[in-house]
């Protein structure tokens, strides 16, 4: 698959863009055991008898170097051939890599990929089944509810689920049948998809250690360095052979600008992740089909409310709720107050828990010139197409049948 622009130098950005992330990944472990190294040293400097008396805790850190060790070789499985999966060119090779200072990820990449290991335990192991529970499955039900598996060709049902993460719930709705598609904005997520659903063709496969990095409020030594296996299902298996699912990488106002396109629109923990929320109701109103539903779920964690380069609105849901009236959406379902959880470590001292909204909105009915859809693949045993894009991607390009494509994969 070729890049979409014409501009040579925006596609030398792209591709240093995605050199960018890869880079981070693969920089994951230099920067862990510098930071233990940091603790280490500092431990050494103590007097003596402090150091006695915390001869169990370095051990713990000694331990911590070897999990570091286990989840470096997850990434390099997961990162492996990744110059191809968007057809990005001059990507780091893995053979023979080693640190130089030509180039070091900036911070906010390497806690990218700490956050990225988390997102296996909320999406692809036991020890996510209740945060899953708790924000997939009311979804899920409202849509078997809404397209009864009895009563419609779960095929001619088209659903759209943005900021899919690492796909578990995209991977749950085209399971029952659905024509399923995620669009997700990170590629650091969308390389974790791709590794899950396209390469792991087994139960519990890999095992992380995904709070290692979480040295606050541990009860336990042993809580810190507990470890998940994933994924839980194996993704080839469960799937039918004839199941419709896909990914599409970029921006979520960007690539979606065709009318009356989906049958159902499911949002989980999204919509705050824009700088202004109205843009992204508007879209969601635009491209649901007239009668068509939207699934929400979430809290209002604006993700750029603090971020002083990014302009952004936080208006209250009390606010939200009449825009989503405005724009022309009818409310059929509202439960306030529902408690859910992110990707949270079930032993830590400190929880959080958000009081989400959970409703359900309709697009009204009324006479339209249906809008020529865009096409989408098919997943089967050789996985999940991904469209090019770089890592805060820009173009709209959607999946051919796997069949045509040499470089696929998908979460």
């Amino acid at each position: 698959m070729d890049f979409c622009h014409t501009d040579e130098e925006k596609i030398e950005e792209e591709k240093k863009s995605f050199q960018r992330i890869i880079t981070a990944f693969m920089f994951y472990r230099i920067h862990s055991l510098n930071r233990i190294a940091k603790t280490i040293n500092y431990l050494k400097s103590l007097p003596e008898q402090h150091q006695r008396l915390l001869i169990n805790y370095n051990t713990s850190l000694e331990t911590i170097r070897h999990c570091v060790d286990y989840n470096y070789n997850v990434i390099l499985e997961m990162i492996k051939d990744t110059a191809y999966l968007f057809e990005n060119q001059n990507t780091p090779s893995l053979d023979g890599w080693h640190s130089t200072d030509e180039y070091k990820p900036i911070e906010s990449d390497l806690e990218k990929v700490q956050s990225t290991l988390k997102q296996f335990v909320r999406d692809w192991s036991t020890e996510g089944i209740e945060e899953r529970n708790t924000c997939y499955k009311p979804i899920i039900d409202e849509i078997l509810k809404e397209f009864p598996l009895e009563s419609v060709q779960p095929s001619d049902i088209k659903i759209l689920v943005p900021g899919a993460g690492l796909g578990r719930l995209v991977f749950e709705i085209a399971k029952l049948g659905y024509t399923s598609q995620g669009n997700e904005f990170s590629v650091f997520m969308l390389i974790a998809s791709n590794f899950v659903l396209n390469r792991c063709r087994g139960v519990n496969m890999y095992v992380l250690y995904p709070w290692i990095h979480q040295c606050d409020n541990n009860l336990e030594t042993e809580h810190q360095m507990q470890c998940i296996s994933f994924p839980d299902i194996n993704p080839a298996k469960e799937l039918p052979q004839n199941a419709h699912i896909s990914m599409a990488a970029g921006d979520f106002l960007q690539v979606y600008t065709d009318k009356d396109e989906w049958n159902c629109i499911a949002t989980c923990f999204f919509i705050d992740c824009a700088n202004n929320i109205v843009a992204f109701i508007e879209t969601i109103y635009k491209i649901l089909k007239p009668g068509g539903i939207w699934v929400n779920l979430g809290p209002l964690l604006y993700h750029y409310s603090n971020v002083f380069d990014q302009n952004s609105i936080e208006p209250s849901y009390q606010v939200i709720k009449e825009v989503i009236k405005g724009i022309g959406f009818r409310f059929e379902k509202e439960i306030l107050n529902v408690p859910t959880k992110y990707a949270q470590n079930p032993q830590s001292m400190l929880q959080y828990e958000y009081k989400s909204v959970y409703f359900v909105c309709r697009k009204p009915k009324f006479p339209l010139t249906l809008a020529p859809s865009t096409s989408e693949n098919e997943i089967n045993e050789n996985g999940i197409g991904f469209p090019l894009d770089d890592e805060e991607v820009s173009s709209k390009d959607f999946l051919g049948d796997n069949d045509d494509q040499d470089t696929e994969e998908t979460n």
